[in-house]
């Protein structure tokens, strides 16, 4: 019987391209590729279709100053709404809270390293910098932990892939930069960093380390997306994105979440910093899943802490768009 592969979008970046072909052959696999599938049989059961997105395009500017978080995707839900593909791999934290009708995040498998790695030739850690030393990041997230941390470092904006960014801090452009561990990781670099970030201390963005696929609403209920999710990542990343989602999250507002599940309790760290770092607002909370709607009950865990660290932090958590 003759099948069509699942066409799977996905960004051309050499991290978004590494990702994407893992989820290919996990996806390839719950179709009934066989577990020693060569690359062309993966292929036939699922097809990578790199996209060039504009947020690839435009690396010179903040993503606050040229549409926010977005720009990642606009091209490829573009293409899944029009049936150019059946699904897309996404980084979550790329997400914005809101996904266009008709689209869902449809599964969340297991998740990587959620934190933020440390990278320098000049200090072990963040904390060890010289004064005034040079920090290269365009993340507005960032920038805030690490100016909260210290604010005499000098914030300089570096955009661009793992390895563009990398070259940059070779160069001298920064005398450190912050990426996140689950990227090196899965490009395998995770040997690179000098020191990590505690997650309690400076928690990453909502779903940082995890993946999302995304598909059209009509499609959510199918078995190869099922045989791809993470019960307990999908439990934690619900929560983030419900932080996300109350305190309207987008590359103008600094938000960090940082979900734990033990058993099933999970807790969740919310904080909202000023761009300065100078104002945090932090907000921690539990919540004991009964198993009528796990999900459900974690977004509304985010939503609720979102909801009051965005009532404590008010305008001044927001970025100017000048």
């Amino acid at each position: 019987m003759s099948r069509q592969p699942i066409r799977i979008g996905a960004r051309g970046s050499k991290l978004s391209l590494a990702q994407s072909g893992h989820m290919q052959a996990r996806i390839a696999h719950a179709l009934g590729a066989p577990l020693d599938a060569g690359p062309e049989e993966i292929a036939s059961y699922a097809q990578l279709i790199p996209i060039v997105t504009s947020g690839d395009r435009i690396q010179d500017r903040r993503l606050m100053e040229i549409g926010g978080k977005g720009l990642f995707t606009k091209e490829i839900e573009e293409a899944l709404l029009d049936g150019r593909i059946d699904c897309a791999v996404h980084s979550l934290k790329d997400m914005p809270a809101e996904l266009p009708p008709g689209l869902v995040l449809a599964a969340t498998p297991e998740r990587e390293d959620p934190r933020d790695a440390f990278i320098s030739k000049v200090a072990q850690r963040l904390e060890d910098l010289p004064h005034g030393a040079r920090l290269g990041t365009a993340s507005l997230r960032r920038q805030a932990q690490a100016l909260h941390i210290r604010p005499d470092l000098d914030v300089v904006m570096l955009r661009g892939n793992v390895d563009t960014r990398l070259a940059k801090l070779e160069r001298g452009e920064a005398d450190a930069i912050l990426l996140a561990q689950s990227g090196l990781n899965r490009l395998g670099m995770g040997h690179i960093p000098q020191s990590w970030l505690d997650p309690l201390a400076a928690p990453p963005a909502p779903g940082q380390g995890a993946l999302a696929i995304e598909s059209r609403a009509e499609d959510v209920d199918a078995p190869w997306l099922a045989a791809i999710r993470c019960w307990p990542t999908t439990i934690a990343v619900a929560a983030e994105r419900g932080a996300l989602y109350a305190l309207e999250g987008s590359c103008r507002t600094a938000v960090g979440a940082y979900g734990r599940l033990n058993g099933s309790r999970l807790s969740l760290l919310v904080e909202a910093l000023s761009p300065d770092g100078v104002l945090r607002v932090r907000r921690e909370g539990q919540v004991v899943l009964t198993g009528d709607d796990d999900a459900g009950q974690a977004l509304a865990l985010g939503l609720s802490l979102g909801a009051e660290v965005k009532a404590e932090g008010g305008d001044a958590i927001i970025a100017p768009t000048e």
